[in-house]
Order: structure tokens, then sequence, then C-alpha cells
């Protein structure tokens, strides 16, 4: 398969995990009325871990390389940006939750400097500030005052930039299932770790928290981080950052469509954005937005 080709089935992917990543969010939000945020994530990752060993059972008995380091890196980066955002949420509103998270889409194309040694692309950073803006809109825009909140919330934007490069890098020096069963196993066992000493544990077994770890374990965990992982060997870390910014716009649309909630006109005009930003830096060759290192 052609680069080119493989980054075309890699972008679409990385869409298919944007949208489910948003579509789910309802069904999130709900089950958490019914058990505190680190259990849940704790049940959510466990499960996903097994499922995911037992799939990929006879392609983890190959022996091939894994970079173990790489893989614990991946994990501790990934539940550091869940970790930051669940505290901040405490002290901050949603709305400039959303939006702060949304940052890692501006600050991928930034820090991939520091990782790959070369200048940010300008079409990039132009689709990371049309891509900003848009999630503005969506979101409310800037906190007016900055809270302990806010000020954790955009520690984790941090943490999931590093996480997206770290993803690209590590996806390309081992084989993406194993790379993607190490890092939902570490998420696992920090967030157990964590709900056993940052908060205290409350559980109350229902049909929607039952739906919601079925979910999530499945589509939102096991299935969407293979898929990323696979991707992020495919395409740019700053390409894919951009395409996660369509996970807001998925997720009005799930809630429009299921809970009947209204799109206003900066809503509209914000996705609106976030679709131009991605049209933008596709009409650039998916080859050519590669790393140099990279390239073959």
């Amino acid at each position: 398969m052609s680069r080119p080709a493989a980054g075309a089935r890699a972008e679409l992917a990385l869409a298919g995990v944007a949208f489910i990543w948003g579509a789910t969010f309802v069904i999130v939000k709900e089950a958490l009325q019914d058990v505190s945020t680190f259990l849940f994530l704790a049940l959510r990752f466990t499960l996903a871990a097994a499922l995911l060993a037992f799939w990929l059972r006879n392609r983890l008995a190959r022996g091939t390389p894994a970079a173990w380091g790489g893989g614990a890196l991946c994990g501790g980066l990934l539940f550091l940006g869940y970790a930051l955002q669940t505290a901040g949420l405490r002290w901050t509103s949603a709305s400039n939750s959303a939006f702060l998270t949304g940052l890692y889409v501006v600050l991928v194309p930034l820090l991939a400097p520091l990782v790959y040694r070369c200048g940010p692309r300008p079409v990039e950073l132009g689709g990371a500030a049309l891509a900003a803006s848009g999630t503005a809109l969506l979101s409310g825009g800037l906190p007016s005052a900055w809270s302990r909140g806010d000020l954790l919330t955009a520690g984790c934007a941090v943490a999931f930039a590093a996480h997206i490069l770290a993803v690209e890098r590590y996806s390309r020096q081992m084989d993406f299932e194993r790379l993607s069963l190490m890092q939902i196993a570490v998420v696992a066992a920090l967030a157990w770790a964590a709900a056993a000493w940052i908060e205290p544990a409350r559980i109350v077994w229902s049909a929607r928290l039952w739906t919601a770890l079925l979910t999530t374990s499945v589509l939102a965990t096991a299935v969407s981080f293979v898929l990323y992982t696979w991707a992020q060997g495919q395409t740019s870390a700053a390409r894919a950052a951009l395409i996660f910014a369509l996970e807001p716009v998925f997720a009005g649309l799930v809630a429009w469509t299921a809970a009947g909630e209204r799109w206003t006109a900066a809503s509209l005009g914000g996705a609106a954005l976030i679709l131009a930003a991605i049209v933008l830096v596709e009409l650039k060759p998916a080859a050519a937005a590669r790393h140099p290192q990279d390239r073959a």
C-alpha cells in the first residue's frame, strides 16, 4: 500500500475514533453518577486490557521486539491527561475544561520540533489555530480568570499532546498491537492506585453503568486505541491532533440527535472552523506531512 493511501486510511480511522469518543461522552457522563471517576477508569481500562490480551493472544506470542519504556511512557502520559482533566473539573466549568483540553491541537505542532528537531509546518500551525478557534466557539472560549482547575486542565492538554507525540514515535519502533495493550494496562494499573488513594471509591451497579463500561471498554478503549496506535504509525502527530478536534463536534451531534440539545450559531460556526482546518491541512499531500526522518 502506498504511503498516501495508508495515510488516508489512517486519518479515516482517526476520524472514526474521534466519533466513538464523542458519541460515548453522554454515556460516560450519565454513568459517573453511579461510580467514582478513577474507579470507573480502572474498571474500563482493566476490562479493555483483558479483552485486548485475549483478542491479540496469537500475535502477542510472536515475540516481536517491544519498547517497554515507550509503552510505559505512553500509558503514563495518557493517565496523567485523564487525571489532570478529572481533577481540574472539580474547580472549573465543563466549558472551560472542554476548551483548555482542546488546546492540545495547537500544542502538538508546537512541541513536535522538540522531538523531531525540525520547525513547525505553517499549514499545520494554521490548521491548529483554526481548530482552536472552532473549539473556542463550541465551548465558550478562554476563562476570564484562571482558577486552580483551569491550570490543572491546561496541564492535561500538555499531557495529551505529549501522549500523541509519544505514540507517533513508539508506534514506529514496535508493533502497534503490543503498544496498544501496554499503554492500556499502564492506565489500568495507575487508575487502580488513584482509586485507592486519591478519592473514596463509590459504585452503584446499574444498567447505565454496565452499558457505559461495556461500551467504553470495548469500543472506546480496546478497539479505539488499536486503531489510534496503528494510525499514528501512518500519519503525523499534528494531523492526528487536528482530526481529534472533531470529537466535540461529534459529541454535539450525538447530543443533538439523542438528547435533543440545540446547536447555537456559535456551535455551528465552531464546527465549521474545525472542518475548515482539516480541509486546509488535507490539501497538503499526506506523504509530505510526515516528519523528514520518517520518510522512506
